[in-house]
């Protein structure tokens, strides 16, 4: 009698599908440039000026940006929570900060504050970048100092060649808000797709000359410490530091 072999083969179970990222990082970094050439900036380095001639040393500079947001494909927009960040220049080095839980996607445009917002204003002193270790807390007057410049200049019209802007003020009345916001498209969408070491950057950069556009020079604004008329030209000025280079 012939049987019939019956060969059973084990049944595998397939793996599960990977779950695929909903969320990825998203990181700008701040280069920091001198004049339309965009030549290297430095502190405690000897820089001419390209309108004015002055010769400016800087040997402080640090500023505010907040409240970041990102435009999608759709025209909707991703707003960072507690957005504030403290951007500190150093030597030789280009600071940065990451969004974090950024949703993947496409994206074509940023917003950010150069400052600080009225609310965490009048909010007294707080943590983190908002720490008034930080030195930038006015503590003779409610509110944050949201750019800080100090330096030197052999043109600077102070007896002790110093210049200093500590700008800030957030008030409408009495023309002392100094708060810019910044809404920049990107020269190429920008594709957040949340893969393990496939941060998307942002690449600014940060043109600290300027401060004395349109023909300021520090013969004519050395010091500025409280908000006012004075504040807001600078705070306007450098709002037009902020260039897009590239992302990817």
């Amino acid at each position: 009698m012939a049987f019939a072999t019956i060969t059973l083969n084990s049944c595998k179970k397939p793996h599960p599908a990977e779950p695929h990222p909903t969320e990825g990082i998203v990181e700008i970094e701040f280069d920091h440039k001198w004049g339309p050439s965009n030549a290297p900036f430095a502190l405690n380095s000897a820089l001419t000026h390209p309108a004015s001639g002055e010769t400016i040393t800087f040997t402080t500079l640090k500023y505010y940006i907040s409240n970041v947001k990102l435009k999608k494909e759709d025209g909707t927009w991703w707003s960072q929570p507690e957005s504030y960040h403290l951007i500190v220049v150093g030597d030789n080095t280009a600071p940065s900060i990451n969004l974090e839980k950024v949703p993947v996607g496409k994206y074509t445009a940023i917003e950010y504050t150069i400052g600080v917002d009225s609310t965490r204003n009048v909010s007294g002193a707080q943590t983190g970048a908002l720490a008034p270790s930080n030195g930038m807390f006015w503590s003779w007057l409610t509110g944050y100092i949201f750019i800080k410049a100090e330096g030197s200049s052999p043109e600077s019209g102070a007896s002790s060649g110093q210049f200093s802007y500590h700008i800030g003020g957030f008030k409408n009345e009495n023309n002392t808000n100094a708060i810019r916001v910044n809404t920049q498209d990107f020269p190429s969408v920008m594709n957040v797709d949340g893969h393990e070491g496939h941060n998307s950057k942002i690449h600014f950069y940060v043109n600290a000359a300027r401060f004395w556009h349109g023909g300021l020079s520090l013969q004519d604004m050395h010091t500025v410490h409280m908000p006012g008329a004075n504040a807001q030209t600078i705070a306007t000025n450098f709002q037009g530091a902020f260039v897009i280079d590239h992302i990817h």
